[in-house]
């Protein structure tokens, strides 16, 4: 017979799933954060969760501090706080439901962690990833595709591998994408993107389909839905072909969107739609990084805060950005050229023309101002 905590985590996995649709990967990881805390209880012989206390769930957060995994590794502060995060959603969830009488965790302090900012990639680096992919095979098209559209509209990997063929708009250049917690927005996509997804469609996507195909939009080598790991094997492939040394990671490209977006003057408030995020302070993690890079700039530029061995005109910043449409029901907005050089002469200052992109920037939609 199954002890209580079996019975009340299964409860609290189906009001997750049902009454508040979190995304398979989101109920996943309360799964195994919960998973857990019952195996920690059912060894403090105490195998149900209505009748613990402070001290308990206070132990469980210590134990898993001092824990190891794998080859020995210690578990680290953010992965703490999400496993007590879980863990005090499980016993609000209890409480409100009547099943218990107090909520344990309540007061149980959260670790701190340390604040890691995004570490986007440049737009040099972005561009020698996307230039790795050829056109000649069915696999090359796709693989373009999928790099093309990860960095050109800032999707998760997850969001990625979900979307089907119907998501994908090429005469409006957008798609539907199906987000956390069940919620869809509708991203715009560049004209590379928007090219290269179509070649995909049209002459790789019907050599790879099989019956098993179903409506998905990326497949692998035997015709099934692409896997959030095949997605990220392609990523790295094409990172080390490109001579990128660093690790790079799918939620690099999301990072490097965001950073480019609010590097050429895109509203923050237009970032956090673009993104998905449901809270404003998510997004504005990114401008954090942006405001490092002007500083770094201007140290090393600037002639009387130039940093030790900077030349004389300091160094140059990534690639500028020029005025840009959002379609798809966003609103229209422009922003001002920019120039990242030290010297900024009227010239420099010159938006390109509308029809003459001569490299890959982000955004650059073909629609006119």
């Amino acid at each position: 017979m199954a002890d209580p905590v079996t019975g009340q985590i299964a409860r609290f996995l189906d009001y997750l799933s049902v009454e508040r649709g979190v995304a398979k990967n989101t109920l996943d990881a309360y799964r195994r954060d919960l998973t857990r805390y019952a195996a920690y209880l059912r060894d403090l012989g105490r195998p149900d969760a209505t009748r613990v206390d402070e001290a308990v769930v206070a132990g469980f957060v210590a134990s898993m501090s001092s824990a190891r995994y794998g080859d020995d590794k210690p578990y680290r502060a953010s992965s703490v706080a999400r496993s007590l995060a879980a863990v005090r959603t499980f016993h609000a969830f209890l409480l409100r439901e009547g099943e218990a009488a107090t909520d344990p965790s309540e007061g149980v302090v959260r670790p701190k962690v340390p604040r890691n900012l995004p570490r986007p990639l440049s737009v040099t680096e972005i561009e020698a990833i996307l230039a790795v992919p050829g056109d000649g095979d069915a696999p090359g098209l796709r693989d373009r595709a999928i790099l093309e559209v990860l960095y050109g509209a800032g999707v998760r990997i997850s969001e990625l591998t979900g979307l089907d063929v119907d998501d994908a708009d090429l005469e409006e250049g957008s798609l539907k994408v199906m987000g956390k917690g069940s919620k869809e927005r509708i991203v715009p996509l560049g004209r590379f993107a928007a090219r290269a997804l179509k070649a995909y469609l049209t002459r790789a996507r019907p050599s790879l389909a099989r019956e098993r195909s179903g409506g998905a939009l990326f497949l692998n080598q035997r015709g099934g839905r692409l896997t959030r790991q095949g997605a990220t094997k392609i990523l790295k492939a094409a990172a080390a072909r490109a001579g990128l040394r660093k690790r790079v990671t799918p939620h690099m490209l999301r990072h490097s969107f965001a950073t480019h977006l609010l590097e050429g003057g895109a509203d923050v408030r237009v970032v956090q739609e673009l993104l998905g995020h449901a809270s404003l302070s998510t997004t504005q993690i990114y401008t954090l990084v942006t405001a490092d890079r002007m500083r770094e700039e201007y140290f090393a530029a600037h002639p009387r805060a130039r940093f030790a061995g900077a030349g004389p005109t300091g160094r140059k910043m990534g690639a500028s950005f020029s005025s840009y449409v959002i379609p798809s029901g966003l609103g229209r907005i422009r922003t001002r050229p920019r120039t990242a050089t030290a010297a900024r002469t009227p010239s420099a200052m010159s938006p390109p023309s509308w029809g003459g992109w001569t490299r890959r920037t982000w955004p650059c939609w073909d629609s006119e101002p």
